[in-house]
């Protein structure tokens, strides 16, 4: 049988060139080897304040651009975590076998706190334990993490040792699952951090929804050094390497390969190259993507497809964890 794979991304705006790369490319490539399980984690931005109806049409856009980037409704489950009432019922089981102790070392709730100072709310403090149940509920044996993603997943495997350890063989423990390329693409105006849609700079991220020219004028100004030599070093040259790294992804091309292709060559020359072959890489994801925003009822039926089959997996581990601490569960 297939090994379950399952993972997320928030409705929080437009993916960025990095997304696609580090995580929507792997995506495409896991879903005939692995029963795959996307979400659009809907729920886990009420953590912060928003605009509802930025959220619901954020919500559909990144569905669109699931598909659009090349998932395939048929082959992936493809869903809206808020649909799935099962997420929240054993999100509040979780919670009562998770320790303050363990909440308290989570470091993004301290990162997140910083941020938004004037709405540090209990959802913020327990969302891990969320997150945790958006794993366990489809005995996912594998989730796509980062680096900054790994606490999550810890907590989530502490959690689950600990309640099968009092009722038995429950849940599946995960296992992180690394992408074998593109796992960190980092800004283009500070390339010592990841590039994050989240980014106060627009000039320092891609988004899959910039026009072509937007895209060109964002790698002309992206931050290179004095050295003006096409050569890879993540630490004396993080800007080039970085350009590199993205060009290298679309272009299938190793490291040496760039070297030798812009030897020679100004930045100039090479900034131009990554940009069109991100151009080129973009259009037909973009030309799908507003196709299927010209049609909301093909993206709502997707939706309720994925819906359905995910709630079919979700209630019956519901039903087993309810039995198991000792609520009364209808037959």
């Amino acid at each position: 049988m297939k090994k379950t794979i399952l993972s997320g991304i928030q409705a929080t705006g437009s993916l960025t060139l990095g997304n696609y790369l580090g995580a929507l490319n792997n995506w495409v490539e896991m879903q005939d080897e692995y029963d795959c399980y996307y979400m659009i984690a809907d729920l886990h931005t009420l953590t912060i304040r928003n605009d509802p109806e930025k959220l619901r049409e954020n919500t559909l856009n990144l569905i669109a651009l699931y598909i659009a980037a090349g998932l395939d409704p048929d082959k992936n489950t493809i869903f809206i975590q808020s649909h799935i009432p099962a997420h929240t019922q054993l999100s509040w089981v979780l919670n009562c076998y998770t320790y303050m102790g363990e909440l308290n070392r989570m470091t993004q709730f301290k990162d997140k706190s910083a941020k938004h100072a004037d709405n540090i709310n209990s959802g913020l403090y327990t969302y891990p334990v969320l997150m945790a149940a958006d794993i366990l509920i489809y005995n996912a044996d594998l989730v796509p993490v980062g680096e900054d993603q790994k606490q999550h997943l810890e907590i989530a495997r502490d959690i689950a040792d600990r309640f099968n350890s009092l009722y038995g063989e429950t849940f599946k423990m995960p296992e992180p699952y690394i992408g074998k390329v593109g796992a960190r693409i980092m800004g283009l105006q500070n390339p010592t951090a990841k590039m994050s849609k989240s980014a106060v700079d627009p000039m320092d991220k891609i988004l899959l929804t910039d026009e072509p020219d937007e895209i060109r004028k964002k790698f002309k100004k992206a931050v290179t050094d004095s050295e003006n030599c096409v050569r890879y070093n993540r630490e004396t040259k993080p800007g080039v390497s970085n350009l590199m790294a993205i060009y290298g992804i679309i272009k299938n091309k190793t490291m040496e390969d760039i070297e030798k292709e812009f030897e020679g060559q100004g930045y100039g020359v090479f900034k131009t190259a990554v940009a069109e072959a991100v151009v080129e890489r973009l259009e037909p994801l973009q030309k799908r993507y507003n196709e299927l925003l010209e049609n909301k009822e093909e993206l709502m039926a997707i939706c309720e497809k994925g819906a359905k089959k995910a709630t079919e997996k979700a209630n019956k581990l519901v039903k087993d964890v309810y039995k198991k601490v000792g609520l009364v569960v209808n037959e």
